[in-house]
Order: structure tokens, then C-alpha cells, then sequence
């Protein structure tokens, strides 16, 4: 039996034909709450605008150039994440958060802690990410819907 046809065996054996409605349904909450939960961190960033995002985001960790990629960041965590919670350019916007993940993680490195700023937070978004690089928006996505994705 190959791995891709094999299954866990169901925690209740009872509820079978739950789990067998609600796995298509799973992505669909993966990736409504990774876009969704990343609308926040972009939306202060849109209406701050450009220059404070470059200074307060960019600038004082010594990347550059900062406004440049300020509204790479604005259009990432606002436009991207509505994107990947609703399925649309779903690969291409969670491959492009996935990198500035990386980039942030590098930033806080070799910090480690939840009372500080550490890297775990954005390696885990990134992780995430990669995630649904590999996997789509799934079978609720409007990347489906329209015939761009399997």
C-alpha cells in the first residue's frame, strides 16, 4: 500500500463519516486562519504608510533599501493574506511570505523566547507558508474554482 493511500485510523471509528466531510474542509480552516491571522500584522503597516513602515520596520534593523520593500511588506500582509485565505494566488503569495518569514527569522537569530523577540514566531508563519506552498488553496479556493490549481 502506497502512502498516499493509506490512512490514520479514525480517533472514533464511530464518527468515520464526519471526518469524511470535514477533511475537505480542514484546508479551507488552515488557510482561512493563516490569511486571516496575518490581516492584522499588515493592515497597521497600510495605514501607517510607506515612510513610517520603511522607518519602523525596515530602517532600524538595517535593511534597505526600506521603502521599496515597505510596500512589498504593505502588499504582502494585506493583499497577500486576503489572497491565501481566500484561495486566490495561493502558491505564489504564500511563497513570497514564506521568504519574508525567512528574512525576519534570520533578523531575530539565534534569539529563542516567547517573552522576547525571538525567532520561533516567524519561523513558525513561515513554516505555515511553506505549508501551503506545497499544497494549494485546496479544494474550497478560488484558484480551483477558476481552473489554476489541482
Amino acid at each position: 500500500m502506497s502512502d498516499e493511500t493509506q490512512t490514520t485510523p479514525p480517533f472514533v471509528s464511530r464518527l468515520q463519516p464526519l471526518y469524511d466531510k470535514a477533511q475537505p474542509l480542514s484546508w479551507l480552516l488552515i488557510r482561512l486562519t493563516a490569511g486571516l491571522m496575518l490581516l492584522p500584522h499588515g493592515i497597521p503597516k497600510l495605514l501607517d504608510g510607506v515612510a513610517i513602515t520603511a522607518e519602523k520596520a525596515l530602517q532600524r534593523r538595517g535593511i534597505e533599501p526600506a521603502e521599496p520593500l515597505a510596500v512589498v511588506l504593505i502588499a504582502l500582509e494585506t493583499v497577500g493574506a486576503v489572497c491565501i485565505a481566500a484561495g486566490l494566488f495561493t502558491r505564489f503569495f504564500a511563497a513570497a511570505l514564506a521568504l519574508e518569514m525567512a528574512v525576519i527569522a534570520y533578523q531575530y537569530a539565534p534569539k529563542f523566547g516567547w517573552t522576547g523577540p525571538g525567532y520561533e514566531y516567524p519561523m513558525m508563519w513561515g513554516l505555515l507558508m511553506l505549508a501551503i506552498v506545497m499544497h494549494g488553496g485546496g479544494p474550497y479556493s478560488l484558484d480551483r474554482k477558476w481552473g489554476k490549481a489541482r
